[in-house]
């Protein structure tokens, strides 16, 4: 009897292993991570009210693709200003020079016009360039990860109104306990599994921290059990990073490079 409930025990148990998987330790040559997203934030050094936005959340953009335009009228009206002021002071300076050069002009005169329309000039400038500055657009192609203002809303002078990912800016960072982070060095292969991709993404390895972590900062399973780990980021080509998501946990295997 005793042994018959210890051999039964036993095929429940190996039963048990084999119907639950989450049960058995994960290989040992990968290493936890997840998906790093850097996003780019496009802002106007001015503040004003956002008269259009022209993308939306989702969207994916090229690079010169306009994403919003601030009201421009204050800058408007200041740069034509600036355009009537020049106008006055170039007029004013041509005037003095002719008459330094006949003769009953003194020449601080003509220092003082050329002073005034030289800063005019500089008024001006400066106005354009803060005319420019009301319409921003994609700095690379990107997707758009977030709108943060709705048209009609103010935004101060230099808060995001589009927040981008690009790509390139997409990474995976994955936790490799101390006794095997020495046998990875960058340029090194980076096999990525995702849950319901069946092939992996492939990429390289781009940076190695020099510093030892206590535990990761995301810890996705229960079964990680170093104390010192380090931090490893893995890059992509940009048509493979397009497909993996931020947050996303991820299973990472290294091969040295060939």
């Amino acid at each position: 009897m005793k042994t018959g409930r210890i051999l039964r025990s036993v095929v429940c148990l190996t039963s048990a292993a084999l119907f639950f998987p989450g049960c058995q330790k994960a290989p040992t040559d990968r290493a936890q991570g997840y998906v790093e997203g850097e996003y780019v934030y496009v802002s106007s050094p001015l503040g004003g009210i956002l008269d259009h936005l022209g993308v939306q959340r989702g969207q994916q953009v090229t690079a010169g693709k306009p994403l919003f335009s601030l009201d421009p009228t204050m800058e408007v009206a200041a740069r034509d200003q600036a355009n009537a002021a020049l106008a006055l002071s170039e007029a004013n300076f041509n005037r003095q020079q002719q008459l330094f050069r006949e003769g009953p002009s003194a020449a601080q005169d003509l220092d003082n016009a050329r002073s005034v329309r030289d800063q005019n000039r500089q008024q001006l400038a400066q106005a354009e360039w803060n005319l420019s500055q009301m319409k921003q657009a994609a700095p690379q192609a990107a997707l758009v990860y977030d709108t943060l203002y709705r048209q009609g809303e103010f935004v101060p002078a230099g808060k995001p109104i589009v927040a981008l990912l690009p790509p390139p800016n997409i990474k995976v960072r994955a936790f490799v306990p101390e006794t095997r982070v020495g046998s990875i060095h960058p340029g090194d292969t980076a096999r990525v599994t995702v849950d319901g991709v069946s092939e992996p993404f492939i990429g390289r390895v781009s940076y190695i921290s020099p510093r030892a972590e206590y535990t990761p900062p995301v810890i996705y399973s229960q079964e990680s059990r170093e104390k010192f780990v380090f931090m490893v980021e893995s890059v992509f080509d940009p048509a493979i990073a397009a497909k993996l998501h931020p947050g996303q946990p991820v299973d990472v295997q290294f091969e040295p490079k060939k």
